[in-house]
């Protein structure tokens, strides 16, 4: 078994401040998703959800995300790390103050919007600065960082239930405790320049990298996003989405000139790769709490159980990723993952009573790996993409879930409103007035109607909403599954072309002797040091480059 002995080999006392610093800032990003899923109920009856809302709110704890990762991916290396943990801990301080004090469904929205952009901001340095530090080991020491997220949900879930007589605002306000304490641990660190950095790669290969493909991707999805948002009179999903190609397009045309690279087609399939799958690992769980609530019921324990426990195994497991990927190729471990996730989320739709517990198992393991190893394998093969490359398929699957969360909430409404119009006119007077989604038209429960309902209407409307959310677990097994494919495909193809395995921009450094710094000419976005390439958190240089912090 690998150890996990932060700061063995090379590190240093600085690097292990990084590294747990980094751990519990995604471990305040977690808090803040858990307590989401788990009170989303106590919104919607507070504020009047219907279930497409409910959704739209999960929505928005997530492609936000991909706006700011993007953003500082672009300039993290002139700004620095620090910076970049600086704006990061204060988005997370004042999203939380706003959710705490919301009194509205816009507030709750916009809170949680703001709170995505503060998660996106801690993911665009502490993975490339965990892939410097561990350069030798990426997918070992990712998935043991990316064990925060799991880590972090278990510790936060277990304190929210237990709260069981506490307001919602109480909950919320959970996540200003790792949040504070992340800002003490990496006060003042020193940050590393960039592997990229460090190697001499500059900035234009950084950018062909990543090249038209790329760009016309992470244009086109967040495009996609601003026109849901606009909510523009006549346009349906449908719309949205055709019109979303015009700058999707030009922008992805105009990128790959500037750079003269349409980039590396395997990465633009990575990158397309993250929607099913961050929709698998976070969509599902932010409806798991409520998908789960029935049948979790029948055997007397509180659905939130169910995501407690999948995210202990995961916790666990990632701890000792590195005694997996020595065995076999990262890529080979994502295809046996989505094969076990797609029959995790199946055996989820059928279990009842204790079968849950083993269904929850299944699908615990398979969904363990992805997020990680999927950063692992886009740093191993694209390593002179740096922070861009690395960070971008994280907020491609980001703006993605945007999308699959939406489809989970009206697949569910679409579902319930289809059985009640079949049960006769007593049982549709509970819709509500019809609303626009991304699959069209759709009508959700009107959940005034239904509390002046009768006993027996009220018994058969839940049977109905039940059955609607075991469907749409179903229904998402066909994100693991066209994972599968394409994972076997990637693996035959590595093999294929001779794949020499993962590839550090810093391997001649370490074995030879130091790559001379990049001139400014060289890299426009080179980051002036505190000491031997290190940029101080909150310190500051003279040039006052590389300040800031969390």
């Amino acid at each position: 078994m690998s150890t996990v002995t932060i700061g063995s080999g090379n590190s240093s006392s600085n690097d292990t401040r990084i590294f747990w610093g980094s751990f519990i800032a995604l471990v305040a990003c977690a808090f803040g998703f858990i307590v989401r899923t788990m009170i989303i109920g106590d919104w919607a009856a507070e504020f009047n959800l219907s279930e497409t809302e409910k959704g739209e709110i999960l929505g928005v704890g997530f492609w936000p995300f991909a706006f700011s990762i993007f953003l500082f991916s672009l300039v993290i290396d002139r700004i620095g790390y620090g910076t970049a943990a600086l704006v990061g801990f204060i988005l997370h301080v004042t999203s939380t103050i706003i959710l705490i004090t919301a009194n509205s469904y816009d507030a709750l929205y916009w809170g949680t919007f703001l709170f995505a952009l503060s998660n996106g901001t801690v993911e665009a340095y502490i993975n490339p600065v965990v892939a410097t530090i561990y350069h030798k080991e990426k997918a070992k020491w990712l998935n043991i960082l990316h064990a925060g997220w799991p880590g972090g949900s278990v510790l936060a879930g277990i304190i929210a239930l237990a709260m069981t007589d506490s307001t919602w605002q109480t909950k919320v306000a959970l996540t200003l405790i790792p949040t504070l304490i992340y800002g003490v641990v990496l006060f003042r660190c020193k940050f590393p320049q960039s592997e990229r950095v460090q190697a001499g790669v500059t900035y234009r290969e950084m950018l062909s990298d990543f090249g038209g493909l790329g760009a016309f991707a992470s244009i086109y999805l967040i495009s996609l996003q601003v026109l849901s948002m606009m909510e523009l009179d006549g346009l349906t999903a449908v719309d949205n989405a055709k019109w979303a190609l015009v700058p999707g397009l030009a922008g992805g045309v105009s990128f790959g000139m500037l750079t003269k690279s349409l980039g590396h087609p395997v990465f633009f399939i990575l990158c397309l790769l993250m929607i099913p799958l961050a929709t698998t690992e976070l969509g599902i769980d932010s409806w798991s709490v409520e998908l789960m609530k029935p049948a979790m019921a029948d055997i007397g324990l509180q659905a939130g159980w169910v995501l407690v426990y999948t995210m202990g195994i995961m916790t666990v497991l990632r701890f000792f990723a590195g005694s997996i990927v020595h065995r076999i190729t990262p890529l080979a471990l994502l295809a046996v993952s989505a094969a076990v996730a797609a029959v995790g989320l199946v055996f989820l739709s059928k279990a009842t009573a204790i079968g849950i517990l083993a269904a929850a198992t299944v699908y615990g393991l398979g969904k363990t790996f992805f997020w990680p190893t999927m950063l692992a394998v886009v740093s191993e093969k694209f390593p002179k993409g740096g922070a861009l490359t690395l960070n971008s398929v994280g907020g491609m699957g980001m703006l993605g879930l945007g999308v699959g969360s939406l489809f989970l909430g009206q697949i569910q409404d679409q579902s319930i409103s289809t059985a009640l119009k079949n049960e006769g006119t007593q049982y549709e007077q509970f819709l509500s007035e019809p609303k626009s989604g991304i699959l069209g038209e759709y009508q959700g429960l009107d959940a005034d109607k239904i509390e002046s309902a009768t006993t027996e209407q009220q018994d058969q409307v839940a049977s109905i909403q039940d059955d609607a959310k075991k469907d749409a677990l179903m229904t998402a097994a066909i994100f693991p599954v066209i994972m599968l494919i394409a994972y076997i495909g990637l693996v035959f193809y590595y093999k294929s072309v001779g794949d020499t395995g993962a590839t550090s921009l810093l391997d001649s450094k370490d074995e030879d002797e130091e790559p001379s710094a990049p001139t400014d000419d060289a890299d426009p976005l080179a980051v002036t040091t505190v000491e031997e390439g290190a940029e101080e958190c909150c310190g500051g240089d003279e040039d006052g480059e590389g300040d800031g912090g969390g």
